[in-house]
């Protein structure tokens, strides 16, 4: 008969596997950090996680240990694009916006437009206002021949923003329009907004793929009606640039 033989009591078990096993999970945990935060985050960001998780396995400050600030992900899933810290964080599309927004700028002063154009920025969105008697004759829709030069400039500078896209809006005040060519403010308002587009579009570099035109009639005013001065204000062209967000861009 076979023997068999027990362990003695005072005999250990060898455990000194355990350490490169827990170090393999701490990797494993890491890439699933890292892929995970690249599926939500811009590459900047990206930049700094990783920088982070090196830091860490290299016995520095880990990522939970830094100042950076940033809200649960439960604000994200509400819209809260305001929950990174921008001291952290600034979105490389609105430094893009403010260079932009700055060469227009100066188009405008250097050729004494301020009275008739104007700009104005947010964090993720450019608007050029046109006033209507820059660009067209009262009741029609043909952009004046001295007015297509802005156009030609703008179109000129988007081309340094391939990934942007650009609505054209027409407006007019409440006052009924009919006429042969227009029945009412909705189709005025509509052809102005794609003649000035298609004056964008000359441009070949462009991607018409990333414009769109709309009227808005007399339904979105910026000032009373009551007034010359306020219907004058309403009858415009807005020309939105903007960088349309996705969930890698937060």
């Amino acid at each position: 008969m076979k023997r068999t033989r027990k362990l003695d009591n005072h005999t250990k078990i060898d455990e000194s596997w355990l350490i490169p096993y827990a170090d393999l999970l701490v990797l494993l945990l890491a890439l699933f950090i890292v892929l995970f935060s690249s599926s939500e985050i811009d590459a900047e960001k990206l930049k700094r996680v990783a920088s982070s998780l090196n830091a860490y396995l290299d016995g520095g400050t880990s990522i939970l240990e830094g100042d950076t600030k940033v809200k649960s992900a439960d604000n994200f899933d509400n819209g809260d694009l305001t929950s990174i810290d921008e001291t952290n964080f600034t979105p490389h599309y609105k430094y893009d916006l403010e260079s932009l927004k700055n060469q227009l700028q100066a188009y405008i002063d250097n050729n004494e437009l301020t009275s008739q154009l104007k700009l104005e920025m947010d964090k993720y969105l450019l608007k050029l206002t046109i006033s209507d008697n820059t660009l067209f004759e009262p009741g029609s829709a043909d952009v004046k021949f001295e007015s297509r030069k802005l156009a030609v400039t703008i179109a000129e500078l988007l081309e340094k923003y391939p990934d942007y896209e650009v609505l054209v809006a027409g407006h007019t005040d409440n006052i009924p329009h009919h006429s042969v060519q227009f029945e009412s403010n909705w189709e005025l308002s509509s052809t102005r907004a794609l003649n000035y587009m298609r004056i964008l579009l000359e441009n070949e570099k462009l991607d018409p793929r990333n414009f769109s035109a709309i009227g808005y009639s007399e339904y979105h005013p910026v000032d009373t009606n009551d007034t010359p001065a306020g219907r004058e204000a309403n009858r415009r062209v807005e020309v939105l640039i903007t960088k349309v967000l996705d969930s890698t861009q937060y």
